[in-house]
């Protein structure tokens, strides 16, 4: 009997508002750094009914060696009266990072016009963000901060943070985000994501943890009908059955939903049989309802069915496909192209297709007269008996192209690259040596360990200045006595680099004497007029984002000086002494 029928119908709503507010368990809240700094507190303020009452929990957290944005903060949420689009009286200030320990303010958003916010966003989200630029982004969108106020809603605002999360793809940074501030609902399509995500790996603990983490009652019917599987995942069934009675009470239905709980709950023994695609957790529900589970992927079946199957051993053994089946070959293909199916089966799978001598001889005019599935195999086995390195290229460099063709690429990637490695350099010909090295790209190893010059100024000890390692009056000596052995110098040319150097310790206070003022000259104009009338206007927000657009997909110590010039003065203008500091510290110093 279900505990539906135990219930007085006149306390249902009491029972209701009493039992959401307390089925959800609080799990310890450790904060996820990934910034990897050295931190002393991270406080967390919850705010009632007006700032003036707020109660703090704080702890330790260890952390390792920093990139180049240091988290170093305590971490602050509070809550202020606005009138909001959030359907509430009160919004949060919602964030990680305390305004102050990167020199930002807690008003950073509030002069930034709204449509100018919303075309700069717009120009980023279409950009494939460098390393520099996504840290930065992630520092300017998780201060804590009031929202921006003209020509821009609350939710068209958390719609972009959302979106940024969403791309950028930092799990832990995300889940951080949510459970910090208790925001799952006003999030919504961001808590999917990171709960779908979890769960098309088949990692249901990681993707019921978000839930048991969470202690605000959850309104999303999605995430409600989650938080209720995770409910009966943790052997809480008549929590979960009491709460799904509630919800139907008050007009919930979802008639494929109730089914799988059912089994789930012991209410009917037969497997269901029903397979549902409308949603990663349907179709999961569908696979543990029924042992007998047995499901063909199609091309159109979304690529986290793709990846649930994978990670559940569910997709096609490549011993039992027939070579004949093209179609369900074909799939595998795709499937490899988005890294969903291992590129070792795949090439084992082509290793079984049978070809004469004669089209192996002649595989590159004879793939001509082949489907494409079994062209891709020819020249594959072709380029295995090859031994001339120049031919063996000829028939690799093919194979890329009819993967790209069909617009597979990512099929054959790894399998290139090791095909290509054991291939000596010395050995690629002249019309092949494009295709070899960008083909071998490795990823670049961050040089740390700083080798001084003190012949050359921005690379001198007196870069130790931005990283607090220098008293004042001791940098306003050594800059001095560096300045006078320059001026007697006729050979030595101060580099924008230089200058950078010698304005920002001067925008910090520390004095110069004006006898080497005509050392150099700054040219203004250089800063783009409209970085400059937002700096003018004290726009932080969109002026940080501006210095992101142009960044872009580029590394900092990728961009020419005149562009770190400018975005090195704006930061001056504007004391954002920290971000500076950590650009300059990335860019100034000669590594190795």
């Amino acid at each position: 009997m279900k505990i539906l029928k135990l219930l007085n119908s006149k306390y249902l709503s009491i029972l209701l508002l009493i039992f959401l507010t307390t089925v959800t368990v609080n799990a310890e809240d450790e904060p996820i750094d990934i910034w990897n700094i050295d931190q002393n507190k991270i406080e967390e303020n919850s705010s009632s009914n007006n700032l003036n009452n707020l109660e703090t929990n704080s702890g330790d957290a260890e952390i390792t060696q920093p990139s180049i944005f240091e988290l170093q903060s305590e971490k602050e949420i509070e809550t202020v009266q606005v009138s909001s689009d959030l359907n509430s009286q009160e919004i949060k200030i919602i964030g990680l990072y305390d305004p102050e320990d990167y020199d930002l303010k807690i008003d950073l958003w509030s002069n930034s016009n709204g449509d100018q916010l919303k075309y700069l966003f717009s120009n980023i989200n279409k950009m494939q963000l460098s390393k520099d630029a996504s840290e930065l982004l992630n520092i300017i969108l998780l201060t804590n901060a009031y929202n921006p106020e003209q020509n821009i809603t609350n939710e068209e605002f958390l719609k972009i943070r959302s979106n940024w999360l969403i791309k950028n793809n930092d799990r832990e940074l995300i889940e951080e985000y949510l459970i910090k501030n208790q925001i799952l609902n006003l999030h919504p399509d961001l808590s999917k994501y990171l709960i779908d995500e979890y769960l098309s790996e088949a990692n249901i603990e990681k993707a019921c943890e978000l839930f048991l983490k969470n202690s605000e009652v959850i309104s999303d019917d999605y995430l409600s009908k989650f938080n209720l599987y995770c409910l009966i995942n943790a052997g809480r069934a008549e929590e979960a059955q009491l709460i799904l009675d509630l919800k139907k009470e008050l007009g919930f239905k979802d008639e494929y939903f109730e089914k799988k709980l059912n089994y789930l709950f012991g209410y009917t023994k037969d497997p269901e049989q029903a397979i549902s695609e409308a949603s990663i957790l349907d179709f999961h529900l569908a696979h543990r309802t029924n042992p007998d589970f047995i499901f063909e992927p199609k091309k159109n079946t979304d690529k986290k069915i793709w990846k649930y199957l994978s990670a559940s051993n569910l997709l096609y053994n490549i011993e039992e496909i027939d070579i004949a089946e093209e179609e369900k070959i074909s799939l595998i293909e795709k499937a490899t192209h988005d890294k969903n199916y291992s590129e070792k089966d795949l090439f084992s799978l082509y290793k079984r297709f049978q070809f004469n001598i004669n089209q192996l001889l002649n595989a590159s005019e004879s793939y001509k007269s082949l489907s494409n599935i079994q062209a891709r195999a020819l020249v594959y086995q072709r380029s295995l008996l090859e031994s001339d390195t120049e031919k063996k290229l000829e028939f690799i460099k093919l194979l890329k192209d009819l993967f790209t063709k069909d617009g597979y690429s990512n099929a054959f990637d790894a399998e290139l690259k090791e095909m290509l490695e054991k291939i000596e350099p010395n050995d690629v010909p002249s019309n092949f040596t494009t295709f070899y090295s960008n083909n071998l790209k490795e990823e670049k190893q961050e040089l740390n360990d700083i080798k001084f010059n003190n012949d050359i100024l921005h690379q001198s000890r007196l870069v130790n200045y931005f990283n607090g390692d220098f008293a004042k009056s001791k940098v306003e000596k050594d800059l001095d006595n560096f300045l006078k052995k320059i001026k007697k110098d006729k050979k030595y040319y101060l580099s924008k680099k230089d200058i950078m150097l010698i304005e920002s310790i001067k925008s910090d206070g520390i004095e110069i004497s004006k006898k080497y003022e005509d050392l150099y000259e700054i040219n203004e104009s250089e800063m783009p007029t409209d970085i400059q009338v937002m700096i003018n206007n004290n726009e932080i927000g969109s002026v940080v984002l501006r210095i992101i657009e142009v960044i872009g997909q580029d590394d900092l110590n990728n961009l020419d000086e005149d562009t770190l010039y400018f975005v090195i003065s704006a930061l001056n203008q504007l004391d954002i002494d920290y971000i500076r500091n950590k650009i300059l510290l990335k860019v100034l110093p000669l590594k190795v």
